[in-house]
């Protein structure tokens, strides 16, 4: 039977053979386990197997966990992943240390004006729409600039760089291409903001073409805890 342990190692193996087919060095590209849907018991499993880093989808779910789990592990980095209401703002802010799809001022806003001064500032990721796919979120790039000089205005905020989620299709050209414009676009950010070093882009289905295209975060969930189920998900 293989072990989520086991399955990270294989995540681990695969983003270092990506990396190695284009010359990168895998330590710079962080694996983020995402642990929506997943019981308590997998995460610390994954922790115990040396995996820091978990994403959530789900508000509630998300805070749940890291209110269960801050004490006993207080390493493990926690991102939210998912889409955000406004009105859930102040519990993504009040407990997460990261935010990946930030794409919009007025969250934004909501988000710095929420974050206890005893935190360390949000760590945040714009998401940019690179596919023009309806079902998907995130800014059209050519809105990129806007939306993080307005962040970087804002002090319990740190803009770290961006995030998208390419096509659903197996098309690796359509991957290259896809990641290619976002890796662009996040290097003539850096122009403005040289602080910028994350690149959040990559699943189990697409890793190799993120990778190849600069992205320094994949984030990996069923292939690490296996099939979800949604209706036990703490």
């Amino acid at each position: 039977m293989t072990t989520i342990a086991d399955r990270l190692a294989i995540a681990q193996q695969r983003i270092i053979n990506a990396a190695q087919l284009t010359g990168r060095n895998s330590s710079e590209i962080r694996l983020l386990a995402v642990s929506k849907t997943k019981p308590i018991a997998d995460i610390i499993t994954a922790y115990e197997a040396g995996q820091r880093q978990f994403g959530e989808n789900y508000v509630q779910e998300g805070v749940d966990k890291i209110t269960t789990l801050s004490t006993q592990y207080p390493e493990i980095e926690w991102h939210f992943i998912g889409p955000l209401q406004s009105n859930k703002s102040r519990l993504v802010a009040s407990h997460f240390d990261w935010m990946h799809t930030l794409s919009r001022e007025k969250i934004a806003q909501r988000l710095n004006d929420y974050r206890p001064s005893e935190m360390a500032p949000l760590n945040v990721c714009i998401q940019v729409n690179i596919s023009a796919e309806e079902t998907k979120s995130g800014i059209d790039i050519h809105d990129i600039l806007p939306l993080a000089n307005a962040i970087h205005k804002m002090p319990r905020l740190r803009l770290r760089g961006l995030m998208a989620i390419g096509s659903t299709s197996a098309d690796v050209a359509l991957q290259q291409h896809e990641f290619s414009t976002l890796n662009q676009a996040f290097a003539e950010l850096k122009s403005s903001y040289p602080h910028l070093d994350t690149l959040s882009m990559g699943m189990s289905g697409d890793l190799d073409a993120a990778i190849a295209n600069g992205s320094t975060l994949v984030r990996i969930g069923s292939a690490i805890f296996g099939e979800r189920h949604y209706s036990d998900s703490i």
